[in-house]
């Protein structure tokens, strides 16, 4: 009998992740696949009817309470975004059984995520630590993840059983989620970087010229195509990379560090992603005038 038989499964948060994970795991074997957003209950009827929409395109069948959701889950993944990541635990745990398993696989500093863990194992459900370590697009149920805790080999039995490509991390509640936050202070402040550089170039109108400097010194690196990319990464995903600087923010101040770039990184991010373009723009230099008419209008 396979691990995957009448399990159900059940996604908190149903966004980019959810999306990209569902449309592509092993589900056929599932008694049951289904999730719970708050936007789905919203009472602005346009976000409402978008994540309505979600769910459909997803084949997750959307419950209508959290209470809804976990009743008799055997397996949940946590995938809302990093500011929310302790709460939907906290909202959780009522509604959990001993032996369930839960998949934090939300961007949180080391720290939040053992906060969550506590909770969690004080109704004796199995937590599981869980780092996303590359965009869920185009890669889907490819992505690599790396799973930490006491609980992490049984939780890669059941991702693979999934087809997710998972990871053991040796070590605590938290050795994933280290290595994701530091990798972030360079992948994010990179994409802020990228973007200051750009908008600033683009006032200064010497752009071309700099992005032409940086290809000489850094070969094959193609700043432009890459500067376009991050642009799209921050305009689309800004808020949300915004919540998991500040946990990186935390992090490093947890670490000893004070005044981390890190924090300004969240600010960018949170400043262009608060713009809510939506644009389907490949060039950066139109990305960047888009932007700039926002900021300054």
């Amino acid at each position: 009998m396979s691990v995957l038989t009448e399990k159900k499964l059940v996604f908190l948060g149903v966004g980019e992740a959810a999306g990209a994970f569902s449309r592509s795991m092993n589900i056929a074997e599932l008694a049951q696949m289904s999730g719970f957003d708050i936007k789905s209950i919203s009472d602005d009827e346009q976000t409402r009817t978008a994540k309505q929409q979600d769910f459909q395109e997803y084949g997750i069948q959307q419950c209508q309470s959290l209470e809804e959701a976990l009743t008799d889950a055997d397996w949940i993944i946590s995938v809302v975004t990093a500011d929310q990541a302790q709460a939907a635990a906290r909202s959780a745990v009522p509604y959990l059984q001993p032996g369930v398993f839960f998949f934090d696989c939300n961007s949180c500093s080391p720290n939040t995520k053992k906060n969550s863990a506590g909770m969690i194992a004080e109704q004796g459900a199995c937590y599981v630590d869980v780092a996303v370590m590359a965009p869920v697009y185009p890669l889907r149920n490819k992505t690599p993840l790396l799973l930490s805790g006491p609980y992490a080999t049984e939780g890669t039995e059941i991702f693979s059983a999934l087809g997710l490509n998972p990871k053991v991390v040796e070590g605590e509640i938290g050795a994933s989620s280290s290595i994701k936050m530091i990798r972030s202070i360079m992948v994010k402040g990179m994409e802020a970087l990228t973007a200051e550089c750009v908008l600033a170039g683009r006032l200064a109108g010497v752009d071309e010229r700099v992005l032409e400097s940086l290809d000489l010194s850094y070969p094959g690196f193609d700043w432009k195509n890459k500067a376009a990319y991050n642009l799209e990464r921050m305009t689309q995903h800004g808020i949300r990379r915004a919540a998991e600087m500040q946990e990186v923010d935390l992090f490093l101040s947890e670490l000893g560090f004070t005044e981390s770039m890190s924090a300004n990184t969240a600010k960018l991010q949170q400043k262009i992603g608060q713009l809510r373009l939506r644009n389907t723009e490949t060039d950066y230099r139109k990305m960047a005038d888009l932007i700039l008419a926002k900021l300054f209008n």
